[in-house]
């Protein structure tokens, strides 16, 4: 049985996300370094927060060096969200395959994040939430970033999988 860890003062817990998930702007410092670039920098994000799930980051594209990355074929699809693209992000001679995604047409309760970027953090050099350094979300699926305001259990992690 999963055990909910109770948030201290501060703190939020992923068991007490909605689902179907919620969209909500972020004034936070949102930061993405990848090959010792900065290419993303923002207090313009929004996050996304679903049940057992730390907050997914989406970054405007006004705020994102998109040089730098590079629109590949895959497609998912999330049933709250829509149809999901991908980007690789290349800087100088170092590579990160599909770690961003975007939505081109997003459902209506989502719209807001049309042409946003959301990036994996454990693909990317290092992310910050208001200067803090992030723990990308276990497993390979998930693209979560957890912080110290931020407690679980988190799906993907241990004892977690098969939920």
């Amino acid at each position: 049985m999963i055990q909910r860890i109770e948030p201290g003062p501060g703190q939020e817990s992923v068991w007490d996300y909605p689902r179907p998930p919620r969209l909500e702007d972020t004034p936070k410092h949102i930061l993405v370094v990848f090959n010792g670039i900065v290419i993303a920098d923002t207090y313009r994000a929004k996050r996304v927060l679903e049940t057992s799930h730390p907050p997914n980051y989406y970054i405007p594209t006004d705020d994102i060096k998109m040089e730098y990355l590079v629109r590949e074929n895959r497609v998912t699809f999330c049933e709250w969200k829509g149809q999901a693209h991908f980007y690789s992000v290349i800087v100088g001679n170092k590579q990160a395959q599909n770690a961003a995604w975007f939505y081109t047409a997003p459902t209506p309760a989502f719209i807001s994040i049309k042409d946003y970027v959301a990036f994996y953090a454990n693909l990317m050099e290092a992310c910050y939430v208001n200067g803090e350094r992030v723990q990308p979300q276990p497993g390979d699926f998930y693209g979560g970033w957890i912080t110290s305001d931020i407690v679980g259990p988190f799906k993907g992690g241990p004892g977690t999988w098969g939920w």
